[in-house]
């Protein structure tokens, strides 16, 4: 006997709903999304560089490292433009840089690999394409003119260039320079590896709980909290969601003016 129409219709509806039931049980991985830009992709922005006529020059910064030698970041650095230094966040970030389309200047098959220390600030006598590298929207690199020279000739002066975020490598541990006074305690982290830029930081004495810390300027920390003759440990986590804990970094005779080095990101 043939099936009726109605039969018919009753199948494929039955069909419809089992389909329907399977799709919907599908793991999430055979789903397509879109995702926000990675930090790991190439950008395009313009870089300058600067000449060290004074020592004074490679000391300072708006991420407030002082003495770049010292602080083990030599002349691989970088100093950014508004749109890029996301107001110290992005201090300690590591990023690799290529000279591209103007290929007059460009010394082929260059890269170099820098960490951001400082902060390109705008100059609003000029437009953002008249001068003004720095203003916003610009995003813009200024680098030392011994890193400039890596990727390109100094007489290209304003030059294009592509950027891409990277992890850094470091040797050592985290290295954390306590300053302040009496119940003020400023601490300044650097040689941070991983990802490179913290967004949170806590302290801990033996006679204490863990105290989160205010980001004061840079990766300059503080607290306000009475930490003498304590061994200190500290928790450290950077933006890509990682923590790291050091724990009795500091021993109990600490003073302010040393750094102590602690456990480090992969």
């Amino acid at each position: 006997m043939s099936p009726t129409l109605q039969q018919l219709l009753l199948l494929l509806l039955l069909l419809t709903l089992l389909a329907s039931t399977a799709l919907s049980h599908l793991p999430s991985s055979s789903v397509t999304t879109t995702t926000s830009l990675s930090i790991y992709d190439w950008q395009s922005a313009r870089a300058t560089y600067y000449a060290a006529s004074d020592p004074r020059d490679a000391v300072g910064g708006a991420c407030g490292y002082g003495d770049l030698v010292k602080a083990g970041y030599g002349m691989a650095t970088v100093g950014l433009s508004e749109p890029l230094f996301e107001r110290g966040q992005i201090c300690g970030a590591c990023f690799v840089l290529r000279c591209v389309d103007d290929m007059r200047w460009c010394i082929p098959g260059t890269s170099i690999i820098v960490t951001a220390t400082n902060f390109c600030a705008p100059n609003y006598g000029f437009t953002a394409d008249g001068g003004g590298h720095c203003n916003p929207p610009n995003k813009h690199l200024v680098l030392p003119i011994e890193a400039f020279e890596k990727i390109a000739i100094w007489k290209a002066g304003n030059m294009p260039v592509q950027y891409r975020r990277i992890k850094c490598r470091k040797e050592g541990g985290i290295r954390f320079t306590i300053d302040g006074s009496n119940i003020f305690i400023s601490v300044l982290i650097t040689n941070v590896a991983g990802v490179g830029d913290i967004v949170s930081v806590k302290i801990k004495g033996s006679r204490t709980g863990w105290l989160p810390m205010g980001r004061n300027w840079g990766q300059n920390w503080h607290v306000s909290a009475d930490l003498k003759n304590q061994p200190l440990s500290f928790e450290v986590t950077s933006s890509d969601g990682l923590t790291v804990t050091s724990y009795n970094v500091a021993p109990k005779a600490w003073n302010f003016g040393q750094t102590f080095e602690g456990k480090q990101f992969p």
